[in-house]
């Protein structure tokens, strides 16, 4: 059946129930973008089958070292895989895999039969590349006219650049994030994380969304193109707003704001802090109750934020004088609880260590058949207190080939065939 209806259970005070229960997504994605989106699909209850390639699956599986050691009690059938890479396992939980030639007439008669009882179909191949293999929006369509057809792509599905790939690093150059990311005088500087990849993944996880409801009104498909250029242009958010309105170029202000100071990062004796005094009590709380430096805030340079700004490399040479005398953790009981804010630059390890981590749960542990035990960053939102379930640990490759086969109706001999002809 066809977009299922959503679970009606009650929920009550332990949570929801898993409001995408008897969904399901067909994940044509690889790398970042997609299978990001796609888990946060999965994490809602959707069944997520991630179709991949057959002998060597989405390509962040051989992005290792680091990877999950291989257990002695792994499965026997898949012994012959590299162990399972840290990237494949950070957006891949709650999914079903299996493997499929889809360029072989048998191999996509198997997937217009995920089509037809699908609910979601996502992709990121370059814009009209299903469509020469029989598997484009217009192709599915007609198989399943219910189907929400989900592509995410570089630059959109129309424009010069439609036939272009889209790389996060590239994406960040070309849409204005590299500009404006690093310090002023060194050059661009890429995000620490392939932040354009993640967003566009929010952006098509909420498009579905609305798409699932668009079906549930109208009975008939949707479209949708998302893509990670404009994705980027819109994160841009008060940056892109300040040119369109006004004209105003952007700059690289490092860790620095530049309308705001003091509001940047600071070292100390041992390490790094934070700092976003944002108005002028703070300001003053900063210098009068934190640095004991009264004088400032009576100074006629440091009067106001705005005088502050035209005098940013007096205050911030000032700043940086006082706090390089103490180590980050004086510093840090110092500003605890004066309403100042601030915070420790932490490494990934004292992040993981930090105390919210543990009292907000935001790990999880996992059993996975191949690696053991393997912790993970639990789903990051909680309903009525509690979070959605890591129902599947992230899948290896093919792991649940003859399950789905089985699902779609092929007998075991059928199952076999195709096995030895490397369509599955």
């Amino acid at each position: 059946m066809i977009l299922r209806s959503l679970i009606s259970t009650q929920c009550n005070d332990q949570g929801i129930p898993p409001p995408l229960s008897g969904i399901r997504v067909l994940d044509l994605t690889r790398v970042l973008a997609g299978p990001s989106c796609t888990m946060l699909l999965a994490d809602m209850g959707a069944d997520v089958i991630k179709v991949e390639e057959v002998t060597r699956g989405d390509d962040t599986r051989s992005w290792l070292p680091p990877s999950a050691p291989v257990s002695p009690n792994s499965p026997k059938e898949s012994s012959h895989l590299p162990p399972e890479s840290a990237y494949f396992l950070a957006v891949n939980r709650n999914k079903r895999s299996i493997t499929v030639n889809f360029k072989d007439p048998a191999g996509l008669e198997v997937m217009q039969r995920l089509v037809r009882s699908s609910d979601v179909l996502v992709e990121n191949f370059i814009a009209g590349k299903l469509s020469g293999m029989g598997l484009g929006w217009e192709d599915c369509k007609v198989l399943n006219p219910r189907l929400v057809y989900a592509s995410i792509t570089g630059y959109g599905q129309t424009g010069p650049y439609r036939e272009a790939a889209g790389y996060d690093v590239i994406i960040e150059a070309e849409a204005g994030l590299m500009h404006i990311t690093g310090e002023p005088d060194r050059p661009p500087s890429k995000v620490g994380v392939a932040v354009t990849d993640l967003m566009t993944g929010l952006y098509a996880h909420g498009a579905i969304l609305a798409g699932l409801r668009s079906v549930q009104h109208t009975g008939k498909g949707v479209w949708i193109d998302c893509n990670l250029f404009e994705t980027q242009l819109a994160g841009l958010a008060n940056i892109a707003s300040n040119f369109l309105i006004a004209g105003k170029e952007a700059s690289r202000h490092g860790t620095a704001h530049p309308s705001i100071v003091p509001y940047q990062v600071f070292p100390c004796k041992d390490g790094f802090l934070m700092i976003g005094a944002g108005n002028d009590k703070q300001f003053r709380l900063l210098a009068e109750r934190i640095l004991e430096k009264p004088e400032l805030v009576d100074d006629a340079r440091f009067v106001s934020n705005t005088m502050r700004v035209a005098n940013r490399e007096a205050l911030v040479d000032i700043i940086t004088q006082v706090l390089q005398r103490h180590e980050r953790d004086y510093w840090i009981d110092r500003f605890t609880g004066l309403g100042v804010p601030f915070g420790p630059i932490n490494d990934i390890q004292q992040s993981f260590a930090h105390p919210q981590v543990g009292a907000r749960q935001a790990t999880v542990e996992v059993d996975h058949p191949r690696a053991g035990k393997v912790r993970m960053v639990a789903p990051p939102v909680t309903y009525n207190g509690k979070r959605m379930p890591v129902r599947r640990p992230p899948p290896w490759l093919s792991q649940h080939t003859k399950e789905v086969m089985l699902e779609l109706g092929y007998s075991q001999n059928e199952i076999a065939e195709l096995r030895a002809r490397q369509i599955i």
